[in-house]
């Protein structure tokens, strides 16, 4: 049976009269959707019409909440409890799964953002908090985290369904983390070299960390930024090396159990 990997982008970061990306352009590429849930970015209308473009195009949506920050884009770190954590969460989830009911869709599944989903990487408390509020929302949503991270666990434990995410155009530590935006090489910046790392880490489960050395690292999904200026260049290089090494491209809802 050929190889099979989901693709997502974080989309709807949008906000008012502020454009952010190419969604349009990203969403011809991928096969999942992390929407912003109006916390770090996107709004009530953003969020309506990126949910509208991604049951046109058949991109299953997830919700892709995060802090409270939109001056920060969600990227700054904050010292909130588990109980902010749950409670965030939940209110991110209500507000986007509304709009999806109206629209007739289904929510397939959830991915923290920034800061959230870094802090949450490698602390169990925040990591359970986000599983609670899924698996309070709705048990049959996917959690979309890094394979070895405490969010994995944590929602392992939870009985949720938990789907392994690698970066197309982010570099990784020795330890198998994001290198922080902060420092030099963060980012992945030619197509080329990132789809070579792609398709290195769905065909063999390794990357390059930045010092050289080899990882093991798990894949079920595959994430371009969407808020990057290279994105569409990025999803469109990506996807088309995934296909190029016969790679079934489909939706996490379709095969992962």
């Amino acid at each position: 049976m050929a190889r099979v990997i989901d693709f997502n982008s974080d989309l709807g970061e949008s906000f008012g009269a502020y454009k952010l990306g190419d969604d349009e352009a990203i969403l011809a590429a991928v096969t999942s959707a992390n929407i912003a849930c109006g916390y770090h970015a996107g709004d009530p209308a953003v969020m309506r019409r990126t949910l509208a473009l991604c049951k046109e195009r058949s991109v299953a949506p997830g919700a892709h909440p995060g802090y409270p920050d939109l001056l920060g884009f969600g990227r700054r770190a904050m010292a909130v409890s588990p109980d902010d954590v749950y409670n965030y969460v939940l209110y991110q989830l209500g507000a986007l799964n509304g709009l999806a009911v109206a629209a007739g869709m289904r929510l397939q599944h959830v991915k923290p953002h920034g800061a959230l989903y870094n802090q949450a990487e490698i602390d169990m408390r925040l990591a359970e908090a986000i599983a609670a509020a899924v698996k309070t929302f709705d048990p049959e949503l996917i959690l979309l985290v890094p394979a070895n991270s405490a969010m994995a666990a944590a929602g392992r434990t939870a009985g949720l369904r938990v789907a392994a995410e690698v970066f197309a155009d982010r570099a990784y530590t020795p330890e198998g983390r994001l290198v922080d935006r902060r420092l030099p090489g963060a980012l992945i910046t030619d197509p080329q070299e990132a789809a070579a790392r792609v398709v290195e880490m769905v065909e063999r489960g390794t990357v390059t960390a930045v010092d050289g050395s080899k990882l093991t690292i798990a894949a079920d999904s595959v994430c371009v930024h969407g808020d990057s200026p290279t994105a569409v260049s990025f999803a469109v290089a990506v996807r088309q090396a995934l296909s190029e090494r016969g790679i079934a491209i489909r939706p996490l809802r379709e095969w992962l159990r």
